[in-house]
Formats: C-alpha cells, structure tokens, sequence
C-alpha cells in the first residue's frame, strides 16, 4: 500500500484510464518533481491539441505508453517558478511558453515541469493565453515547412484546413518564407485564410483541391484520411506530401526506436500513403512534431516582428476543462481552444 504524499500538491485535470470524455478527472495530484535541467512553471494558460484527446482515448499507445494517473496538455505558457542547479538560461519570474516534451506532459495543472531545452522566452507583445495557443501548432508548421519540405521562396505550397490550428500557422509561416501559399478552407472562412496570407483558398466542400492544384512542390496534410490520399494528386513529380494525422509510417517507428516487433504493423497502417507516393512519383513523410526551445526562439522572434500572430477560437476557465476540450474535439473550433489556469 502508498503511503500518503504529504508535499506541495496542485490542482489538475488527469486519467487513471483510458476512455472516453468521462474518464477525465479533476482533482489534487503532487506536484511534478524538478530533475537538474529542469524548470518549474506556473501555468497561467494552457491549449487543447487533438493528441489530447487521442491520448486519453488510448489511441496513441503504442507511440506514446505513459503511466497513470496522467495529466494532459501538451503546451503552455507561464511564469518560471523554479530552476535546476544546471539551468542557465531561465530564472524565477521569466515569462515563458512551451510544447512539452512527450515523455513529460501535463499542461492541464496548476504547475508543470519542463527540461530547459524545450522552453524559451514568451514573446512580449503576446497574452499569456494568445502565447499558450502556439508552440505545438507552431513548431508543427515550421518543421514540416522548414525542415521537412525545405520550402523556399517562388514554391508553391497547399495547406490543408488553413484556417485550423497548424494550418493558419503553415499558411503565415509558407508567406514569411516566400513561398506562393494555397489553402483548403470552408467558405466561411475564406476571407479569415486569406487574411493569414494565404495567395488562394479552395473551399474543399464545392471544389476537389486536386482538379485546382497539381503542382504543387508541397502538400501539408493536417486532415488525413481520403484527404491525405488525394493530396498526392496535388504535387508535382518529384515535390512532397508531409502528413501530420493519421497514418504513421514504419519510418517513424524506426526513428522513435519502437520494438522491430512493431514496424510491420506501422508499414501496414502507412502502406496506402507510400504506395500513392510511388505511384506518383512523390515523396512522403509522417511527421511527428518533436519539442524544440531553439525553434520556439525562432517562432517567438516572427510573432515580435509582426510576421506571425495566433489564432484563438476560445479561451475557457479552468474549471470548464472538460467543456473546453468538448469544444475542440467537436472540430467546430476555429483556430485554438485556450485553457485561463491563473488570471
């Protein structure tokens, strides 16, 4: 049997178990303990992500095996409580924001814990809440857009959902790097897209993006599913298709080091998309956002120089956690669902 915790607790919104929207709880759990590098934050607001609701699901388990009981979120941003004896580039009272690392979440509390290297300095013209919204949608679009794709000026790119979290990141971010950006939008939100810098928007429900764009040197899938197969149609020969939804490839399961026992189950669930990728003569990556404080600096210093701005749908109060996360798992959101912890 435990004995009982007698140390600093917080409050927070956890698991013990998979399940559906009934199986979150809110409650009082120890806080995070600090490691060396490591860095207390005071969280003032916190964003929703689908990976949210695919955890407590349990549909990421084989990616993502975490313990119980779990606390979610995946980004934030705050006030530095505390640092590790190691720590140099923070200090108590900083403002800060950042994506979690994927081994450690926990955004949905009163305080989390965050190696130094996936934090970095809030940029100042932002909220608290407008910051909050960012880093996991923003590191997403610029490592699939900078990264992966490599996308320079004069290329043509396609971003799915582009008025949706990553996707109105991706269409600023494809703009700032020069690239001629279309995106897939409903109408109602044609003219928000275009207000992100998007150079065209296809609305998806009277148009198929296919027989309007086929030559693209990058398609961004943020939708999956038939969308994601039709993308290939899209790119040029020889351009790329890169895919954050979901179909994770045996590449993936190599990179993250998953037993070899595993691969053929992950070459199976990806063997559509690679195959369309041949068929078209088109590269493809499943991407799998990876935290980064460098890129946070990087993504913070576009939001300073006025080239990048977050896209808040709704901002709720902690206690509505589980109403908050209803909302964005509804896909009636437009742009992020924001969490107010402390404020």
């Amino acid at each position: 049997m435990k004995e009982p915790h007698h140390g600093p607790t917080m409050r927070a919104f956890f698991i013990r178990r998979y399940g559906g929207p009934e199986v979150l709880e809110q409650g009082e759990l120890p806080s995070p303990p600090m490691g060396p590098r490591d860095v207390r934050i005071a969280v003032h607001a916190a964003s929703i992500n689908p990976v949210d609701w695919k955890v407590r699901q349990g549909t990421a388990r084989i990616l993502l095996p975490y313990r119980f009981p779990l606390v979610l979120g995946n980004d934030c941003a705050g006030e530095v409580l505390e640092v590790g004896p190691e720590v140099k580039a923070f200090k108590p009272g900083d403002a800060v924001w950042t994506r979690l690392d994927k081994d450690r979440p926990g955004a949905f509390a009163e305080e989390v814990v965050a190696p130094e290297n996936v934090v970095a300095l809030k940029p100042s013209r932002l909220s608290y809440e407008e910051a909050a919204s960012l880093p996991l949608v923003g590191l997403t679009a610029w490592q699939a857009l900078v990264d992966v794709a490599k996308l320079s000026p004069g290329q043509k790119v396609l971003v799915h959902a582009g008025a949706g979290g990553v996707g109105s990141v991706a269409v600023q971010l494809g703009r700032h790097l020069g690239a001629r950006v279309v995106a897939t939008a409903s109408a109602k939100n044609m003219e928000l897209v275009k207000g992100f810098g998007a150079d065209e928007v296809v609305d998806y429900r009277t148009q198929r993006f296919e027989d309007v764009v086929r030559d693209a040197d990058m398609v961004f899938d943020t939708v999956g599913a038939d969308t994601q197969l039709r993308s290939f149609k899209s790119a040029r020969e020889g351009g790329i298709v890169v895919s954050i939804t979901d179909r994770p490839d045996m590449a993936l399961a190599r990179s993250w080091g998953l037993s070899p026992v595993l691969w053929p189950v992950f070459a199976l669930v990806g063997a559509r998309a690679t195959f369309a990728a041949w068929r078209h003569g088109v590269r493809y990556t499943y991407l799998f956002m990876n935290p980064n404080g460098e890129q946070l600096r990087q993504l913070g210093a576009l939001v300073e120089a006025g080239k990048l701005r977050p896209h808040v749908d709704r901002v709720f109060p902690f206690d509505q956690t589980r109403e908050a996360i209803a909302h964005a798992e509804s896909g009636q959101a437009r742009g992020k669902v924001v969490i107010r912890v402390r404020g």
